[in-house]
């Protein structure tokens, strides 16, 4: 859903991990899915689209097979044009798999056929790149079958590192998507080299076609669903975590090198001990298939393994490689000759393309050659076996052969004791041996191969172009070896000559020997018919066995691509899997999230005792606090009444009109009621605003002020009084605000100094009589010395005030404490002594002596008036 949905959080994350083809609103959703519904792969035949393009859409008894027969025509051009953009080459994959996909996004971008879809494709990067992403289906895991890692650490990694050496373990990880598989033969393998006191490094290099996915690897961070099948010790172990996920730790991410590489087109890579191509062959045509096993082949070491995927096989290839553990699909190398590969060279220094493109911009060194092509020929640890018996026996004529009978190489001249079989090509050693050294030679293989030892058959005579002749062959096991060899030497027991027959004890007579020649040619004939139709019928027999064999493997290999097509579709509905169990666990995310909100917003409400409703844009009750319950009397049944069917009883019957004009004008409104009994609230109307700025409706607040009205009411009632005390004082009193600024006087104020209240109010008492009263000292007591002690008295001031003259008084202070809403206020009382210090200096002029004018100072109001009277 787009930016429509109440609650975005949980789209706009499915959004940002790339598994959502369209973003609409709901409507929009609702048609696309009837239009896909509609379309002509899924249909077969859309109303409303011209019949000429309807006749080209497949009818719905070939939609099945649509897969299995897509338009050549246009699936070529996509593929080419496919081709061109990304570089690889996706004819030589599973054409029904890659049809599907191309289908796939057919139908997403509202394509009727390929052949429109070609034309949609033409310049448009975009789409291309959302071709090729989809075309390249990712599905892996941590320690996938987890059986198979245990055997690799059982069987395989022992094995490696007890072999010596002080150069790293190559390993090459295909098609490592994200980089799970890679990072699992690491740790395991690091699990496994941890028990030896010096175990060989490991060097990792995984390869894929996907950038995205190769930069997602290299950071080596996966989500909690990636890591739900690491064991609790492993993920303690190898991983920490961060960014509510989980990230490989450095140590295990420095062990793997991280490079795109199409197994198709770029060099293999070389020297491996371990190749891991699990559920990437089943991906590949067969014919494919047959052309990336001798690749792995010649990659790997004489004693690397290859790790191949479940649904995965070496197929025919069993000169190739043998089975270590059928089960899990681990095989080991071969001693036997490999066809050079011819490897891309740079032009401008003569150097093979180096393979190990490495991440974060480090490359392998490439290796120095002579040529625009280099041949890697095998190195067999057979061979140079072969090399010491031979040296040690003179270098006769001999063959290496394995087992299995097989010839792995010709030394010598060997011709004279075999030829090419007719009929199929063969290296096979019974097959090529001439008439007369099968049986011995065969007597010899089993004997050597019982004994362990070497075997020796002496003077056998064979034919070699109607001549006899003699020959002694020896057997000798190789030992050393992790594939069981044989050398078989022929060395001549004399020169070309006829084989002398036996000699009679007494000559016999002419008619006697004639006879005897006729027997014997006779029983020689029935001999020669006799094996000849014993032959005839082992050939028969032999060619039944292999007719069947064929069949057998052409089923076995329907079988196994079936096999592979199930597989394809399995990871498919994995990979979609994957994504709904992050989208899932996204939701069950945000569902927590939203429960703790709840929850945190139910001990608020209940916390603070506020009376809260919330109301939607027709006035029904959405949402109400325990206090409103108890306030307005509401029940879990009032959710979705209309607020104005309550009996709220407050002294409000514009209430509806005052909710409405908040959600229609977005302004908050404040207003103090009454309830019936004249109970006091201070009632807040504000919109409602969703997570997008959008007006959903009010929320209604109301206060409880009762307590502070009363207080108000008893405040403003003393206020009165005081102001009345004031204003009848005989002395001038001046109220001033916090910035000395004059709010209120009282008339002796105004009478004393001739001001009138319209002059005085609300300024600056600095600036009154134009600015008479701006004392240096007077500013500094009330500026200064006040805010620090909240009082001074009897501070005497002489001074001349304007219109009144020069006048001496004596100034009070105190500040007002800061009461509900009423600020923080001084008042200043002024008390004019000038008349009274005049009489004093009258007093000392006469040099009257009397003991009580003394204490003029202290009380000369008093005074004045005895004087008066």
């Amino acid at each position: 859903q787009d930016d429509t949905a109440k609650y975005d959080s949980m789209p706009r994350h499915a959004v940002g991990a790339g598994c959502v083809d369209l973003v609409l609103s709901p409507e929009a959703i609702a048609k696309e899915l009837a239009r896909i519904a509609r379309h002509p792969y899924v249909a077969g035949h859309t109303p409303g689209l011209p019949e000429s393009v309807n006749k080209e859409l497949p009818t719905a008894a070939e939609r099945g097979a649509a897969a299995g027969r897509p338009d050549k025509n246009g699936y070529q051009k996509i593929l080419l044009l496919l081709r061109n953009h990304s570089g690889v080459d996706f004819s030589l994959y599973k054409t029904n798999t890659i049809h599907r996909r191309i289908t796939r996004r057919t139908v997403l971008n509202k394509q009727p056929t390929l052949a429109m879809y070609e034309d949609f494709l033409r310049g448009n990067a975009r789409e291309l790149d959302a071709l090729y992403a989809d075309a390249l289906i990712n599905v892996t895991s941590f320690f996938r079958n987890a059986d198979a890692f245990e055997m690799l650490q059982r069987k395989v990694f022992p094995k490696l590192l007890g072999q010596g050496g002080d150069e790293p373990l190559r390993m090459w990880v295909l098609g490592c998507a994200t980089g799970q598989e890679a990072y699992s033969i690491a740790m395991a393998f690091t699990e496994c080299a941890e028990k030896l006191p010096h175990p060989r490094r490991l060097q990792v290099f995984a390869t894929d076609l996907n950038e995205a996915n190769l930069d997602k690897a290299r950071q080596g961070l996966y989500a909690k669903s990636a890591v739900q099948d690491v064991s609790p010790e492993r993920l303690r172990r190898f991983f920490s975590e961060e960014d509510g996920g989980f990230r490989v730790i450095k140590p295990v991410r420095d062990l793997v090198v991280f490079a795109r590489q199409n197994l198709i087109s770029d060099p293999p890579f070389s020297r491996m001990d371990l190749i891991s191509c699990r559920n990437l062959m089943i991906y590949l045509e067969p014919s494919l298939q047959k052309k990336v096993l001798p690749t792995f082949h010649y990659a790997l070491k004489p004693e690397g393994y290859l790790f191949l995927g479940s649904s995965e096989s070496i197929g025919t290839f069993t000169d190739l490689f043998e089975p270590l553990d059928k089960k899990q699909k681990i095989y080991a190398k071969k001693a036997g000759p490999v066809a050079a590969f011819h490897l891309p060279v740079r032009k401008e220094r003569g150097e093979p393309l180096p393979p190990e493109r490495a991440r974060r911009g480090a490359a392998a060194p490439p290796r120095k050659h002579d040529g625009r092509t280099t041949a890697f020929p095998s190195e067999l640890s057979a061979e140079r076996e072969a090399d010491r018996v031979t040296v040690n026996q003179f270098a006769p004529p001999s063959v290496l052969i394995n087992a299995d009978l097989q010839i792995l190489q010709f030394r010598g001249p060997t011709g004279a004791f075999m030829e090419p079989p007719t009929g199929k090509a063969s290296f096979d050693l019974m097959k090529m041996a001439r008439d007369g050294l099968m049986l011995p030679l065969r007597a010899a293989i089993t004997q050597a191969k019982k004994a362990n030892k070497i075997a020796r058959q002496e003077r056998v005579p064979f034919k070699q172009d109607g001549a006899a002749r003699a020959v002694t062959i020896e057997v000798v096991p190789l030992e050393n070896l992790k594939q069981r060899c044989f050398l078989v030497l022929f060395e001549e027991s004399g020169p070309r000559a006829r084989t002398a027959l036996p000699v009679p004890a007494h000559p016999l007579s002419r008619k006697e020997e004639t006879g005897q020649i006729v027997r014997l040619e006779r029983e020689l004939a029935d001999t020669r018919d006799y094996l000849q139709s014993i032959e005839e019928q082992q050939e028969a027999a032999n060619e039944e066995l292999q007719a069947v064999n064929e069949e057998g493997q052409s089923a076995n290999e329907e079988l196994q691509s079936l096999n592979e097509e199930l597989e394809t579709s399995k990871e498919e509905l994995e990979s979609t899997n994957e994504e709904l169990t992050t989208v899932n666990e996204e939701m069950v995310h945000r569902n927590a999230e939203l429960n703790r909100l709840n929850g945190d917003l139910t001990n608020l409400q209940a916390s603070t005792r506020l009376v809260i409703v919330l109301l939607g844009r027709d006035h029904t009750i959405r949402r109400f606090s325990a206090a409103a319950e108890k306030t307005f009397g509401l029940l879990a049944a009032d959710v979705g009444r209309p607020f104005g069917a309550v009996r709220h009883g407050l002294v409000l019957p514009d209430l509806a009109a005052v909710i409405t004009r908040v959600i229609t004008s977005v302004r908050e409104c404040e207003r103090e009621v009454q309830d019936g009994s004249g109970h006091w609230f201070s009632l807040r109307v504000s919109p409602y605003l969703t997570l997008d700025n959008q007006v959903d409706g009010a929320v209604l607040v109301l206060l409880d002020i009762d307590d502070l009205k009363r207080t108000e009411r008893i405040i403003q009632e003393e206020r009165k009084h005081a102001e009345a005390i004031i204003r009848t004082v005989a002395n001038p009193l001046v109220l001033l605000t916090a910035d000395l600024r004059v709010a209120s006087a009282n008339a002796a104020f105004f009478r004393t100094f001739k001001l009138a209240p319209k002059e005085t109010k609300g300024r600056s008492i600095f600036a009154l009589d134009h600015c008479a009263w701006d004392i240096p000292r007077l500013r500094h007591l009330l500026e200064r010395i006040l805010p620090k002690h909240s009082v001074f008295t009897d501070f005497e001031v002489t001074h001349n005030f304007g219109k009144v003259g020069a006048r001496s008084l004596l100034l009070n202070a105190r500040e007002l404490e800061e009461t509900g809403s009423r600020p923080k206020e001084i008042l200043l009382g002024i008390q004019d002594v000038t008349d009274v210090l005049t009489f004093q200096m009258e007093l000392r002029r006469t040099e009257l002596r009397y003991r009580p004018f003394q204490s003029l100072k202290a009380r000369p109001a008093s005074l004045a008036l005895s004087l008066t009277t």
